[in-house]
């Protein structure tokens, strides 16, 4: 475990550490779009933020390599060079969008091809279990399709929930997180060491993750684009991958005792061809949402929109933040209940606790304007946010803000690729487009 610790904090350090100066390039560079109708920043920001993220995995894979227990990871099986080489691939395709805006179509056949490359060098479904029948081999081509389309779909979901300020890597840095736990326990508590790779990949990506979110959350000072997004994306699906094809479930010899016992022990063998769909179930339903609503429309599955789930919460009331905030709840409670739920399937706590929790979610998005008051003996104590405002207060804020509404109107606007970006203090002073 200390070991996943320091490749996790080596991989957030770096990827931290690079930001900025890739922050630099990118506005040198010129990566950084208009403003679209389907956006919700109000500022030019650069791009190119996977640049750090991409060197962030390769430095957690060359510590890995160098650490006494997980360096057997890399001497017994090619899966992290079939990872690296995905991803240079993926992450090379991203970089080119970022900056070119390249077709639709080129990135999907670029998607194929990067998923491709993992089989080729060993990282493939070889088996899956399904309930009734057991453990199925799979075909070579069987095997390839499937792989190729679990890539696919888990690049695009991510990357379509990718649209506010730490969104998709806070969601992928939770899914990691309970996939790590999943893989961990798979490795340590049945002693099977097929799930060591995927454990490492889940502390890779969240300390790619975590190193990257100071920079990106609202108000966001780079994105990570597709370059980014793609990446991490290919990333998950790789631990997926490894540790749904490769680890054999009849390893775990969880086939003994009365036949209701059987049910209840062979949840974690099942939980691997259902934790890739848990960990992305929100992603996945934005991205089956946005294809059924553009196609219903006549448009094509890839035109951008603000039809998303994280543009409706915001059109309700929510503001950026708690957006972000209530879409990190549900990811956490499907990720971490099926988690919960395959350690222990036979206890009701668990599906009680999801059930209250899904209900206090439900909640928070139906009161998207409440703020809770702090009684006046409180008022002290809390931020200012919570007090209650007198009439004259409030007042004097609103002509305050009028003041500054036409202070803003004044001020000239500053095209994207100009000093004074979201908050640029490398290069200029900070400006307003509106």
């Amino acid at each position: 475990m200390r070991e996943y610790l320091l490749t996790l904090c080596i991989t957030a350090a770096v990827t931290y550490l690079l930001t900025g100066p890739v922050r630099k390039f990118a506005i040198v560079a010129g990566a950084m779009p208009e403003i679209r109708a389907r956006d919700v920043h109000r500022e030019p920001t650069p791009r190119l933020g996977g640049i750090a993220m991409f060197f962030g995995l390769c430095a957690g894979l060359l510590v890995a390599d160098h650490l006494t227990n997980l360096s057997e990871v890399f001497e017994k099986s090619n899966e992290p060079r079939a990872l690296l080489s995905g991803a240079a691939l993926i992450w090379l395709i991203g970089v080119l969008d970022d900056k070119f805006e390249i077709d639709a179509l080129i990135k999907l056949g670029g998607q194929m091809i990067a998923a491709g490359v993992m089989v080729v060098q060993g990282l493939t479904i070889l088996w899956i279990p399904l309930p009734g029948i057991g453990t199925v081999a799979l075909t070579q081509w069987q095997g390839t399709l499937l792989t190729v389309a679990l890539v696919v779909i888990t690049i695009n979901a991510v990357n379509f929930v990718d649209g506010l300020d730490g969104l998709a890597a806070g969601m992928v840095c939770i899914a990691a997180a309970a996939f790590f736990m999943y893989a961990y326990r798979i490795w340590y508590s049945y002693g099977i060491e097929a799930a060591a790779p995927a454990s490492l990949f889940a502390a890779i990506l969240m300390g790619m993750c975590l190193g990257f979110l100071p920079h990106n959350m609202h108000p966001a000072r780079i994105f990570m684009g597709d370059s980014g997004s793609m990446l991490i994306g290919l990333v998950l699906a790789a631990g997926a991958i490894s540790v749904t094809g490769q680890v054999d479930p009849d390893v775990m010899k969880l086939f003994s005792g009365s036949e209701r016992n059987a049910v209840h022990q062979m949840v974690p063998v099942y939980i691997p061809l259902l934790m890739p769909l848990t960990i992305i179930a929100i992603p996945a339903a934005d991205l089956i949402l946005a294809i059924v609503r553009r196609t219903w429309r006549g448009q094509s599955p890839f035109a951008a929109d603000r039809g998303h789930l994280h543009h409706r919460l915001l059109e309700i009331g929510h503001s950026h933040s708690r957006a972000v905030l209530i879409m990190y709840f549900f990811s956490a409670l499907i990720a971490f209940g099926a988690l919960a739920y395959s350690v222990n399937a036979a206890s009701m706590w668990i599906v009680l606790g999801v059930v209250f929790l899904s209900a206090i979610g439900l909640v928070l998005l139906l009161l998207p304007r409440f703020t809770p008051r702090a009684p006046r003996w409180a008022e002290r104590f809390v931020p200012p946010r919570y007090r209650r405002r007198r009439a004259g207060a409030q007042t004097e804020a609103a002509e305050e803000a009028v003041v500054a509404d036409e202070a803003a109107e004044e001020r000239v606007p500053v095209a994207a690729g100009v000093s004074g970006v979201n908050g640029a203090t490398a290069i200029g002073p900070r400006s307003r487009t509106r």
